[in-house]
C-alpha cells in the first residue's frame, strides 16, 4: 500500500468504504477533533459513498462523502485529512475524486474558513453562510401545530399497521423544494429518525421536519421544509419540546427572523460554514421553502 508520506497524491489510490469501516472512521474523527458520532458515521456509510485514502499502517489518511441525488444533484461531506497527513494533497486528491464520479451533478457543500481556500482553487463558489445553532430549546407556551406522520407500514415496525397517507406527499414535497429524488434516502432518514413531524392545511402536507440523535444524545433537527416561517418554527418547537438535553439545527443567515427567534429560545451559534456550489451552476428545486438541511455531510 504506497505511503501517504512519501507517496505523490494524485498517484494514491481512493477507495470506498463500508459499514465494516466504521470503527477507521471514528478513530479519523478524533484525530481532527469532531468526536465519535457513530450513528451518523454508520449513516453515511450506508446511505452516501464514503471514499477513503489508506496508510500503510492500516489507519484512514482522509475520507470524503458523496451523496447522490439521482443525477441530479450532489453533496460533499465528511472531507477530513489525519492530522500527520496535512498539507500533502490528500484533501485535493479525495475531492477531484469525488468530483469526477458525480458527473454531471450539480454538486454542493459547507466549507469549514480551513477547507474553504481548497475549494474556492476546485471551482467552488460561496452562496452564502449557515449558522450551526446549539442550546436547549424553550418552547414557551406555543401550542402544538403539527402532527406525526404517518409513513405507513414500510417504515414502523407493526405489521399490522396500514400503509400511510404521507409518505408520497411528503416526498412529493420534498422533491420540489429540493429539486431532486430523495426518496430512496428520506425512506431511510424517516426510519433512522426519532421523530418525523408535518404541518398540512385542508389540501394536506405543505412542510414537514425530521429529528434524530447523534453523539452525547444531541437531538439534531433536519431536514425542515415549510411553506412559511411561522410553519418551520411549530415544526422545530415541537420537534424539541421533549428533548431532554441539546438541540442543534442549522440555518441560512438569509433567515435572520428564524435566527433570532432560536437565539430567544435559547438556541445561540456555535458555528459557521460557508455554502458553496461547484462551477457556479444554480441549484434546483425551490430553496425558499427549505429552511434547514439534513445534515451538513448530506444536504
Amino acid at each position: 500500500m504506497p505511503d501517504p508520506l512519501t507517496t505523490p497524491a494524485a498517484e494514491l489510490p481512493v477507495r470506498r468504504l463500508g459499514p465494516e469501516d466504521l470503527d477507521r472512521c471514528l478513530a479519523l474523527s478524533e484525530d481532527r477533533a469532531w468526536g465519535r458520532e457513530e450513528r451518523k458515521w454508520l449513516f453515511l456509510l450506508e446511505n452516501a459513498e464514503v471514499y477513503a485514502i489508506e496508510a500503510p499502517s492500516g489507519e484512514l489518511a482522509g475520507t470524503v462523502t458523496l451523496t447522490r441525488y439521482g443525477t441530479t444533484a450532489a453533496g460533499i461531506g465528511m472531507m477530513l485529512v489525519a492530522t500527520r497527513y496535512g498539507g500533502r494533497g490528500l484533501g485535493r486528491r479525495l475531492m477531484t475524486h469525488v468530483l469526477d464520479t458525480a458527473g454531471d451533478a450539480t454538486v454542493f457543500l459547507w466549507a469549514t474558513e480551513l477547507g474553504r481556500p481548497l475549494y474556492e482553487k476546485l471551482g467552488f463558489e460561496t452562496l452564502g453562510v449557515t449558522e450551526a445553532r446549539v442550546g436547549r430549546l424553550r418552547p414557551g407556551d406555543d401550542p402544538v401545530l403539527t402532527r406525526p406522520a404517518d409513513l405507513g407500514s414500510d417504515l414502523d415496525a407493526d405489521p399490522g399497521f396500514d400503509p400511510g397517507s404521507d409518505l408520497d406527499a411528503l416526498l412529493a414535497l420534498d422533491a420540489e423544494v429540493f429539486g431532486a429524488d430523495r426518496a430512496a434516502l428520506l425512506a431511510r432518514l424517516f426510519a433512522f429518525a426519532e421523530q418525523v413531524r408535518v404541518v398540512e392545511d385542508e389540501t394536506g402536507p405543505t412542510g414537514y421536519a425530521v429529528s434524530w440523535r447523534a453523539m452525547n444524545n444531541m437531538l439534531f433537527i433536519g431536514p425542515v421544509v415549510a411553506g412559511d416561517e411561522a410553519a418551520a418554527r411549530a415544526l422545530v418547537t415541537d420537534l424539541a419540546r421533549d428533548a431532554d438535553g441539546l438541540v442543534r439545527i442549522e440555518v441560512e443567515r438569509t433567515r435572520p427572523g428564524l435566527l433570532d427567534w432560536l437565539g430567544e429560545r435559547g438556541v445561540s451559534q456555535a458555528f459557521s460554514t460557508s455554502f458553496m456550489v461547484h462551477g457556479g451552476r444554480p441549484l434546483p428545486g425551490d430553496r425558499t421553502r427549505l429552511y434547514a438541511p439534513m445534515m451538513l455531510a448530506m444536504g
